[in-house]
């Protein structure tokens, strides 16, 4: 039996992003899949989809219709389509809990030290969780370092990562590396530095990726 194909998979994304949960439970299906085939080195990078997004947020609906033009049939429909999208793939989105959007440059930084101690994917599902199945507000440090002590994470430490504003510079340089490489939207999943997979596409879509890749490697 060969070995297994190890690859690298920067998954950028926001964690208010719905797009993004798709897309990231569609990667872990299509990498159930290939269990065995390849080995997927997972960082989540960050992008902010508001950064000039004020302390207390916006409301949802205010929001898309500033940002996107979109009227309330249209986002009834868009969000009833990402609720079907989300439990196909065992995702729940509670939009009616959703009702603000938040800033988010605090929840990449407790990204970035969470990969430091190990813990980046359970506290990116998390982090996806609380916003989109609670609809928690992941600007508030408390709740952050709260959902960081539900994955295994000290919560104390959580706490002392977010006063300092630990890891600002170094989210800051990751965003705007990602952006001059051209990531304008979210999810962008790079394999290996050079293949780029866009949107939350379909579990397939991942899979067939991930297999020619790893075929060419």
């Amino acid at each position: 039996m060969t070995n297994p194909t190890r690859l690298k998979i920067d998954f950028v994304s926001d964690v208010v992003c719905p797009w993004c949960a798709i897309g990231l439970k569609s990667l872990e299906q299509a990498l159930q899949r290939l269990d065995g085939e390849v080995v997927a080195e997972l960082h989540f990078q960050p992008f902010e989809l508001n950064p000039q997004m004020v302390p207390e947020g916006e409301n949802v609906a205010e929001h898309l219709a500033h940002k996107y033009g979109s009227t309330p049939e249209q986002m009834t429909k868009n969000q009833e389509g990402i609720r079907q999208r989300g439990a196909s793939l065992g995702f729940v989105f509670d939009m009616d809990k959703r009702s603000r959007i938040y800033n988010t440059f605090d929840a990449h930084r407790l990204l970035h030290w969470a990969e430091l101690e190990g813990k980046q994917p359970a506290l990116k599902l998390a982090l996806l969780e609380a916003y989109f199945t609670k609809g928690e507000n992941v600007s508030s440090h408390e709740v952050l370092a709260r959902v960081a002590g539900e994955v295994g994470l000290d919560t104390a430490e959580a706490r002392k990562v977010l006063a300092q504003n630990r890891y600002a510079d170094e989210v800051r340089q990751q965003e705007q590396f990602f952006q001059s490489q051209g990531i304008r939207a979210v999810p962008s999943v790079i394999i290996n530095g050079k293949y780029l997979v866009q949107g939350g596409q379909p579990p397939e879509v991942f899979e067939q990726t991930l297999r020619q890749v790893a075929a060419e490697g």
